[in-house]
């Protein structure tokens, strides 16, 4: 059982990234699951500019690039973001094989790997429940 957080605000969305980043570590996979708007790229950006230590950094989502890497002072970042995979061997065209070999791998849409889901990883679910957000870290 994980962790479960109660966002009313984006800030606190962001709030609760920055603290779930002190948590990984080279070689860590975090699967971001949610609905479309549900708050997994904001999460995931928050993630990422707090590993860089920029909290200015621009961080496109990858929706159409389907993957972004950022080089922070620990680790590199792979951010996926796979809502237009269409078969889950596609992954290995988009540098799959070499985010596994180092760094933190953020990951929305994760389904869409299907039997190329990799054994260990960490979840952060997003659900919108009325005016606010629950976010269930495990």
């Amino acid at each position: 059982m994980g962790k479960i957080y109660h966002s009313k605000s984006e800030r606190e969305t962001i709030d609760i990234a920055c603290q779930f980043s002190a948590s990984l570590k080279d070689g860590d996979i975090v699967f971001l699951k949610g609905t479309l708007g549900a708050g997994k790229s904001v999460f995931a950006r928050s993630v990422i500019q707090t590993l860089s230590q920029d909290p200015n950094l621009i961080v496109p989502s990858p929706t159409f690039t389907l993957v972004q890497q950022y080089d922070t002072p620990q680790f590199p970042i792979w951010h996926f973001d796979l809502y237009r995979l269409e078969d889950p061997e596609e992954i290995y065209e988009i540098g799959w094989e070499d985010a596994l070999s180092e760094g933190v791998l953020l990951v929305e849409w994760s389904e869409r790997l299907a039997e190329l889901t990799p054994q260990h990883f960490k979840s952060v679910s997003i659900k919108i429940e009325g005016d606010h957000r629950v976010i269930d870290i495990s």
